[in-house]
């Protein structure tokens, strides 16, 4: 049985998204520039504070696994608080830890708030997620997942000439400029709990901007995606028995130590080249407008055609491809231009992704196996700063941890084609 369309389904669809998107897209740009720029403050925060690269890769990592810890208690928690408060909680406690960053002299300082900025932040993208899988019906999913994801390149567009300019505030006021980052970074965060409190409803029923009818066809839309979560909508135990759900946990985790691997290591490699700081800043944005467009063409052409294991094969082979060719070509040019590929493919792939978790939960086994994927899934975001610095340290070479990256998403091909048979099969 289909879902009853009403003719004027684009115009609710429609207005659910300017409703809502906006805001989620800020709230995560927000937090994805409070994650990346100790990209940027390691060019000065590692002289002041004695850093080596192996410790800063170490440290940069350890925000996953506050992540990690905490994740899954955060959409439990959400699912029962409700998703304004929650989002709100999460925005006051990690603007603060991100301000209180500037007070850093030690090493051991960096890697426990790098920690506690995880934990704080936990449980806020993949909070999102299922929050919008309970306002979308599957066929909107992807071109809305792809949509939201644009906070990511967003962010990091931003992260490269802002933090160029605040490090050149060096000496204002008496902060260095890795301080001026982040005081800038983390007080947004904290004033944007008073907009989520007010203006985002905690689902489609408290949504007074909706008609009771079109709140009505809303919820029972997405409600008939149910049946096909049939082996886990009995509670949230029940995910952590679901190999499925395993399954894509450690397919999504190249991801993360893919974008993160290169992301957070990425003004290092820039400023070795000589290059300063408004060029690297620059620079730095250039990849992620091919992100930006990844994830504007390709959920489209996902969601018309329904083939999602395909689509993200295809785009992960094409950003293994992207980083070896980055690793593996002379110059600066080429090399660049290997990365604008890898990055393309990277966030084409998590866009379609996170497609597949709601196709198969519901409730609040939705919420917990949400966060369990991208919890397990973003060890890599740990991993993949660690063995950067760490090569980097054994080899001299930077760009030698991109044949890692690469490697590691054969994991990701692997299980999605694997997932592809099984789906084949059950027709």
């Amino acid at each position: 049985m289909t879902d009853p369309v009403p003719a004027d389904e684009a115009r609710i669809i429609r207005t659910v998204t300017v409703r809502l998107l906006p805001l989620l897209i800020i709230l995560y740009t927000v937090a994805y520039v409070d994650r990346s720029v100790v990209g940027f403050a390691k060019l000065q925060l590692a002289a002041d504070i004695v850093l080596g690269d192996t410790a800063y890769g170490f440290g940069a990592g350890l925000f996953f696994i506050g992540y990690f810890l905490f994740e899954l208690p955060s959409n439990i928690l959400l699912t029962r608080v409700g998703a304004r408060r929650w989002f709100a909680r999460i925005l006051v406690t990690w603007g603060l830890v991100t301000v209180s960053m500037a007070t850093i002299r030690t090493p051991l300082a960096f890697y426990v708030l790098r920690f506690l900025l995880g934990a704080a932040e936990a449980g806020l993208y993949p909070g999102i997620v299922f929050y919008l899988t309970r306002w979308y019906p599957q066929r909107h999913l992807g071109r809305i997942l792809g949509l939201f994801l644009m906070a990511q390149p967003f962010a990091l567009i931003l992260t490269g000439p802002l933090s160029a300019w605040l490090l050149g505030l060096d000496g204002t006021w008496g902060l260095r400029g890795w301080q001026w980052l982040f005081v800038v970074s983390g007080v947004p965060a904290v004033l944007l709990a008073v907009p989520t409190l007010l203006l985002l409803p905690d689902d489609p029923v408290a949504a007074r901007w909706l008609t009771p009818a079109d709140r009505d066809w809303l919820k029972s839309a997405v409600a008939r995606a149910a049946p096909a979560a049939h082996a886990a909508s009995d509670g949230w135990r029940s995910v952590l028995r679901d190999g499925r759900v395993l399954r894509l946990a450690f397919a999504f985790m190249p991801f993360p130590l893919a974008v993160y691997g290169f992301t957070l290591w990425l003004p290092t490699l820039l400023a070795a080249g000589g290059r300063d700081l408004p060029t690297a800043g620059f620079l730095f944005a250039v990849p992620y407008v091919f992100a930006a467009a990844a994830l504007w063409i390709v959920p489209r052409l996902s969601d018309r055609s329904g083939k999602r294991h395909r689509y993200i094969i295809v785009n992960a082979i094409l950003a293994a491809a992207g980083l070896i060719l980055s690793a593996a070509l002379p110059g600066t040019a080429l090399p660049f231009a290997g990365l604008c590929v890898a990055v393309f493919g990277l966030y084409a792939s998590q866009s379609i992704f996170w497609t597949l978790p709601s196709a198969m939960l519901s409730g609040a086994a939705a919420a917990a196996g949400i966060a369990i994927i991208n919890s397990v899934g973003n060890l890599g975001g740990y991993l993949g700063p660690f063995v950067m610095g760490f090569i980097k340290d054994q080899t001299g070479r930077t760009t030698d941890g991109l044949y890692v990256l690469a490697a590691s998403l054969a994991l990701t091909v692997a299980i999605m084609a694997y997932e592809f048979r099984l789906a084949q099969r059950s027709r």
